[in-house]
């Protein structure tokens, strides 16, 4: 069998020198903690700066960990603690409200469905949890970027597909739609990804009050919302429920 790689095992030390300590660290600092010649350093820290798992100061020229790199360590911790500390509202919010809930976390410009509870009847239901979801079309991906949690700028460069004659498919429409989800603190999605179906979401918060991902429930349009095509409010109450539930035990304390 094929032993470890050398250049692989030298950049997991440089990735694990710079985490642990508090300051960022000049070339030669780095090289010669490790004992390692500074061009091998150099060819290393610039790889790892060109997939962002290294960023340099521009002004004093030292290395501390990237955005990237930061990203995969937190999204993995959040996604679970997110899912862990949710299942339970979200069954109950499902037995409460009698339609579907999900759960959802920003995912390369799309909604990632962490979690996902049937509702609770007989109908044949199918499991949504790893399916992606568009941010435009939908009420948990509205949530995200209402809120920062998934960018807007990448949502528009890619492109706003309309998924019915219903879908914000214009940013003018969509970024109008937004302020209003800030306004009243939840989102709508009403026959926008699929004709006969609404959903409603809200925002997920975590520690300083950040919203970390979003919940909400789902089900046929006359079930969801009243005649005038606006969601039940009971529903909305419901579910902003959970949420506030769901962001006080992962630590935002307004919530």
């Amino acid at each position: 069998m094929a032993g470890p790689v050398q250049s692989i095992e030298r950049a997991a030390a440089i990735l694990r020198l710079l985490a642990g300590g508090p300051r960022r660290l000049g070339l030669g600092e780095v090289a010669a903690s490790l004992g390692l010649a500074k061009g091998t350093t150099h060819g290393i820290l610039r790889t790892l700066q060109h997939v962002d798992f290294v960023e340099q100061d521009a002004a004093t020229g030292k290395y501390q960990l990237g955005a990237a790199l930061l990203h995969l360590g937190t999204s993995y911790l959040d996604v679970n603690e997110l899912r862990s500390r949710s299942i339970n509202w979200a069954d109950a919010l499902a037995a409460r409200s009698g339609e579907a809930v999900r759960l959802g976390t920003p995912l390369e410009g799309r909604v990632l469905v962490v979690h996902h509870v049937f509702r609770p009847d007989d109908t044949l239901q199918t499991l949504d949890v790893g399916s992606l979801l568009p941010l435009h079309a939908s009420s948990l991906g509205k949530i995200l970027l209402a809120f920062g949690t998934a960018p807007l700028d990448s949502a528009l460069e890619s492109g706003l597909e309309a998924y019915t004659r219903h879908t914000l498919a214009t940013p003018e429409q969509l970024n109008r739609a937004l302020a209003e989800i800030r306004d009243v603190g939840w989102a709508a999605e009403v026959q926008e990804m699929s004709m006969g179906e609404a959903a409603v979401a809200a925002p997920i918060r975590g520690h300083g009050g950040l919203v970390v991902g979003a919940i909400g429930l789902s089900g046929p349009i006359e079930r969801v919302c009243h005649g005038q095509g606006r969601p039940r409010p009971h529903l909305i109450t419901l579910l902003r429920e959970a949420a506030r539930a769901i962001s006080r035990d992962l630590g935002a304390t307004r919530w």
